[in-house]
């Protein structure tokens, strides 16, 4: 039998209990991507599909005891996310070769620009692991193949993301803090998420772990940088302001952005969420670029909503 259309049955103790999971007893077909790497040993099994994004689907594999995640990077013609080139702006590229080759646009040169793409999200998670926030641990990256930790609920099953949850007004206050700090950490760090919401959250024993990140932004290096944290800082607010009215008043994105322009961040600064807008007439250019990008946002989060 081919090895790419080696067939296994689903294990009937997955741990999920979501829509994205297969019925008992089905048959799957392993990813083609994933293949190699149960032929070299790093998985043993290949549990369920997990869920399926504009950028890459998700596998429940089994890795010796462990169950952990398998993301399988979608080839650009079937990706629809979005706008990738202002993501992908002020990202450095060590290899020359390489970066000579996508500057020409070439064959190799695109390719090479997927890989890119592909290694941004993992490299985000080790950097941002070692800045104090909480991701899923990454186990390694092999040809468009993310292997990572499974982020899990009290009782062993899927971590929920925010939007399939509800919380009271003080843990609504409380997470809001924690992920205030994280996106702070991640600025500290020289990163913004650049698509974070409430679908990009997940919720475990311990609190909020954020995930996806295969468009994270260079701070200092991209000129969107501040229009998506304010962005990724709006979008998080209005989720958690639901629950607690008055978070929507507080400009958490404001007071670490002229922090940054300042050079005075720090990752255990306490953010009071306040700050004084200038009175000077506004970058009409500016506001009609935040006006793009939250329309965008808008339809994204229709068809995340629409489509599970």
């Amino acid at each position: 039998m081919h090895p790419g259309r080696c067939l296994l049955a689903i294990d009937q103790s997955l741990p999920c209990g979501s829509s994205h999971a297969f019925p008992i007893g089905s048959i799957l077909k392993v990813p083609k991507r994933i293949q190699p790497l149960i032929e070299d040993g790093l998985v043993d099994k290949v549990l369920g599909s997990l869920m399926s994004g504009k950028e890459a689907q998700v596998f429940l594999v089994l890795c010796g005891d462990e169950t952990r995640c398998a993301k399988v990077y979608k080839d650009v013609a079937k990706r629809s996310f979005k706008n990738a080139v202002q993501y992908q702006e002020g990202r450095k590229i060590r290899n020359s070769r390489r970066q000579r080759a996508i500057e020409k646009r070439s064959k190799f040169g695109r390719d090479q620009q997927e890989v890119v793409w592909q290694r941004a999200e993992v490299d985000a998670l080790y950097k941002l692991a070692t800045a104090g926030v909480r991701v899923p641990k990454a186990y390694g990256f092999f040809d468009g193949v993310l292997l990572m930790e499974l982020i899990t609920d009290g009782e062993g099953g899927v971590a929920p993301r925010l939007n399939d949850i509800s919380m009271s007004a003080e843990q609504a206050v409380r997470d809001h803090a924690t992920v205030m700090t994280y996106v702070l950490r991640m600025l500290c760090a020289g990163l913004v998420h650049g698509d974070l919401s409430e679908f990009n959250v997940l919720q475990d024993a311990s609190g909020p772990v954020i995930i996806d990140f295969p468009q994270v932004v260079n701070a200092s290096g991209n000129n969107n940088a501040k229009t998506m944290l304010q962005r990724d800082v709006r979008n998080i607010t209005q989720y958690y302001a639901q629950y607690a009215p008055e978070l929507a008043d507080s400009h958490y994105a404001e007071e670490m952005w002229e922090l940054h322009e300042k050079s005075e961040l720090d990752p255990d600064l306490k953010l009071t969420g306040k700050f004084k807008f200038s009175t000077e007439s506004a970058d009409v250019d500016s506001v009609l670029h935040m006006i793009d990008l939250a329309y965008e946002e808008e339809m994204d989060r229709q068809d995340r909503s629409e489509n599970g």
